[in-house]
């Protein structure tokens, strides 16, 4: 059997690279191996600029602003030839920062000439690879997060709160438990699921991307041992905020914490569990009949059953929410811990970080496209509270409790009294009309319940959604 491991162009091995390319593709631009190379290049070309521009090192000259701009220029045009050269470089070094730092040594050449031999060293000065790294990892998050993570989710968000105010009449049974239980709407009910998601994105919206600086186990030695008279902290202060626009972080190891990953994750993980929640709710909303899939002519819904329309893009959200969330959990409780000053296991860890963001993204695109394939069905959830009429048995026997209080006599034991008329059985309108002519209620109250119907007891559901106060995604 020929080995597919030959054939050209490259098979992916995993799903985000090969069958769901597409919905996954803009994060290569920022959580790629790749993407991290370019970040590398970016945080090296703004370190050397940073430091000829405030005069670090005495005698140095500063870059003019043709070489600025053509040094970042570098990091603007980085493509597949850039990649293949660093690649070559690493086979030499095996080691993936110093290649970063002998290829933009390369650009510095021929950019600046015979006079770059002096600029040349103050690429990577006092740098740990983990200085370059930890900057490189925080630009990556923060644009995959609020570049395309952010506004995906969002766009969900506003879908789901949209189905809320269109739906908020429409009453339906609740089950707790499984079982028939006071009604809300439908749009309630989504409203919930909206609610709890955007405020996962308002939390994210708020999050703190950290960035070090200070060399090799976070001291600024050899900093101090080669310019003992500079001010180390707030070169690299200035250089995380102002440069970069990260926020600085002072005391380290030779590593960043972390710890601002650990909670980004969480948050991104809570997220994925709460739209677990509506894929899995919107699936047995699908099984109840209160929502009807729409479909396109010619579509495909079970290999051998003709009449089936599988609630198949809830099904793959959920699994990918499942992939995304275990990747994200380890690397929340994985990253926090550093052996003393220094191990590497963040280093492989964080190469995890894009596939955990890919299998969320594609969750978060097929739910869309699940929910936009959707049709409530409101004759069925109707037909299912005129099936229930046992639920009106709370609001009388409540009605009934705050006569009793307010001295109404005839008022005892109403929850014993609903209870016998309605657990373990089905009763009708008739039944219940009968029930109520018999409790002695006053006649308002009693031609209140009279004209109630499960349909129509739904309390304040449609107003609830009036709460929901998701924006629209810019």
């Amino acid at each position: 059997m020929r080995s597919l491991a030959d054939v050209q162009p490259s098979i992916a091995l995993g799903a985000l690279d090969g069958r769901y390319r597409s919905a996954v593709a803009p994060l290569v631009d920022h959580l790629s191996e790749a993407a991290l190379n370019r970040r590398r290049v970016h945080v090296e070309v703004e370190w050397l600029i940073h430091l000829t521009d405030a005069g670090v090192v005495p005698g140095v000259r500063s870059l003019t602003a043709d070489e600025q701009a053509a040094l970042r220029q570098v990091v603007e045009d980085f493509g597949a030839e850039d990649i293949a050269e660093l690649a070559d470089i690493e086979r030499e070094t095996v080691h993936d920062v110093k290649a970063v730092e002998y290829y933009l040594k390369r650009r510095l050449d021929t950019i600046v000439g015979s006079d770059s031999d002096g600029l040349g060293e103050l690429i990577h000065f006092g740098c740990t690879s983990e200085d370059i790294n930890n900057t490189s990892y925080a630009l990556m998050v923060r644009g995959a997060l609020e570049q395309v993570w952010l506004p995906k989710a969002r766009t969900l968000v506003e879908q789901i709160a949209a189905m809320a105010r269109d739906l908020r009449e429409i009453p339906m049974l609740s089950r707790t438990h499984g079982q028939a239980a006071t009604p809300t709407t439908l749009g309630k009910e989504l409203a919930v699921l909206a609610h709890r998601l955007d405020r996962q994105l308002r939390r994210l919206s708020q999050q703190d991307y950290l960035a070090k600086m200070s060399g090799a186990t976070g001291t600024f030695g050899a900093h101090a041992a080669a310019l003992p008279d500079v001010d180390w902290p707030q070169v690299s202060r200035a250089f995380v905020e102002d440069r970069l626009g990260l926020t600085w972080n002072p005391l380290t190891t030779q590593i960043e914490s972390h710890d601002w990953q650990a909670e980004l994750y969480a948050d991104v993980a809570r997220f994925n569990r709460v739209l677990h929640n509506l894929c899995t709710d919107v699936w047995s909303y699908i099984s109840l009949g209160y929502f009807a899939q729409v479909r396109g002519q010619g579509t495909v819904g079970s290999s051998t059953m003709p009449h089936k329309v599988n609630p198949i893009r809830f099904e793959n959200a959920e699994a990918n929410l499942e992939v995304s969330n275990a990747l994200l959990d380890v690397l929340a409780s994985t990253l926090v811990t550093s052996r003393l000053q220094r191990d590497l296991t963040d280093s492989s860890m964080q190469r995890n970080i894009g596939t955990a963001f890919g299998h969320s993204l594609l969750a978060i695109d097929n739910a869309a496209r699940g929910l936009a394939g959707l049709d409530a069905v409101p004759a069925t959830m109707a037909a299912d509270l005129d099936a229930n009429w046992e639920v009106l048995g709370e609001p009388i026997q409540s009605a009934m409790r705050a006569l009793g209080a307010q001295g109404v006599p005839g008022m005892d034991k109403p929850y014993e009294r609903l209870k016998e008329l309605t657990r373990g059985r089905r009763i009708n309108g008739e039944d219940l009309a009968e029930f109520v002519k018999g409790l002695g209620l006053p006649s308002d109250v009693e031609a209140r319940f009279l004209e109630m119907t499960p349909r129509s007891y739904v309390g304040l559901a449609p107003r609830l959604v009036d709460y929901l106060d998701v924006s629209s995604p810019s």
